[in-house]
């Protein structure tokens, strides 16, 4: 009895020990996760971007928690399939900021659904990295408190190299413009007419195209009766494939200088033998011989991803560089901020001194009045061939 008695005095002090003996013993990695969410086209004709995406990610966030995470935390990937849906993809964010509590919001492929992201962003004040829609208006939204950062292209910037491209490699004189339906066309096209009206260039005219379209050759033949000796082409798989495949029907050879969309997913396969023919911009690509952290890039991802055999199967590389760059960007953002705080992440990014990316040294890559880290001279042109994205030759 006397046993006993003296064990229940002394068992809340045993029990605290032990208590703190379990709590020394935990590893840090149990810490809260800081959470990143990813919301991008995961199915359809652009769901080989939205995996590129997810393995950028993915490989620079094995990175990060192998060197203790980000402020002594392991980092967490959490993914929603948008569908190219702006509706669905809002729906996505909101549950990603509002439920999961992620600290930095990366979006996806389609102008038009992270152009439905940017309010509820800054209205929430989450940082948005956009790592793949190029529409202007997506960082440049007027926002007085802007939260919408970038490692992308911009369309304003593409458009002008892509009419610098066409004149000064194709001899183009009088393009014409054929544009998906959407704001991303609508964006590229207030940035062709720039171009062309700087240089007094006229073009033949300007056609759209929708997504779910199988023919596009009564556009194709406006434009060749108009005397368009060139096509600036804006618009992603699909359709760009069927303006290939109905220049062929049309027996039409007509130089196609492309915005990215083409690299977003099985373009090679859709528009067939002559998908060659279509030169587009690229941010980044992976070839024989990279940089040192372009080399162990593609050894993580191989390593990582034992499907990926040759340069072929990391296409579109510009997915996995664009994200890899925006992760350890966010990252260092996150650190700068010490809190995943929104307001003090955003603030996070305006700190940032310098980073060796994938793509380039970046050096203070934001600020308040610039929210993206890549400009002109970032850019490089590719092609497909037998399935892989090249450059090409200046």
């Amino acid at each position: 009895m006397f046993k006993l008695s003296r064990f229940l005095r002394q068992w809340p002090k045993a029990a605290a020990i032990g208590t703190l003996g379990l709590l020394l013993q935990t590893p840090a990695h149990a810490e809260e996760p800081i959470k990143i969410g990813l919301v991008a086209a995961l199915s359809g004709q652009s769901a080989k971007s939205g995996e590129a995406l997810t393995r950028g990610l993915s490989v620079a966030i094995d990175e990060l928690n192998a060197a203790g995470g980000i402020l002594g935390r392991p980092v967490e990937l959490i993914r929603r399939d948008d569908e190219s849906n702006p509706a669905k993809g809002m729906l996505a964010a909101r549950e990603l900021i509002q439920r999961e509590k992620v600290t930095v919001l990366f979006g996806g492929l389609d102008t038009p659904v992270s152009l439905a992201i940017v309010p509820l962003a800054n209205q929430l004040k989450v940082p948005f990295m956009g790592v793949w829609a190029a529409g202007t208006g997506i960082t440049r939204n007027g926002a007085k408190d802007n939260y919408v950062f970038r490692v992308s292209a911009v369309d304003e910037l593409v458009d002008e190299a892509l009419v610098d491209y066409g004149v000064k490699q194709q001899g183009m004189q009088k393009p014409g413009m054929i544009l998906v339906n959407n704001p991303w066309g609508e964006s590229n096209e207030a940035g062709f007419r720039a171009a062309l009206e700087k240089r007094g260039m006229p073009y033949a005219g300007i056609e759209r195209i929708e997504d779910s379209d199988l023919d596009v050759v009564p556009q194709l033949t406006r434009l060749k009766r108009a005397g368009a000796d060139a096509l600036l082409m804006v618009g992603n798989v699909g359709p760009s494939a069927q303006v290939v495949k109905s220049l062929d029907r049309m027996g039409w050879d007509v130089p196609v200088i492309s915005h990215w969309g083409p690299a977003g997913g099985r373009f090679s396969e859709l528009a067939g033998p002559n998908a060659s023919r279509v030169h587009f911009i690229q941010t980044y690509v992976f070839g024989e011989q990279n940089s040192a952290k372009g080399d162990a890039v593609m050894a993580a991802l191989k390593q990582r991803y034992p499907e990926i055999k040759s340069l072929a199967d990391v296409t579109p590389a510009v997915g996995i560089a664009n994200a890899y760059d925006g992760m350890h960007l966010a990252a260092l953002a996150i650190e700068k901020a010490g809190s995943v705080k929104g307001s003090e992440v955003r603030d996070g990014f305006y700190a940032i001194e310098q980073y060796d990316g994938l793509i380039k040294p970046y050096r203070k890559p934001f600020s308040p009045g610039q929210h993206d880290a890549l400009g002109p001279d970032d850019y490089l042109f590719t092609q497909f061939v037998d399935g892989q994205i090249v450059p090409l030759q200046p």
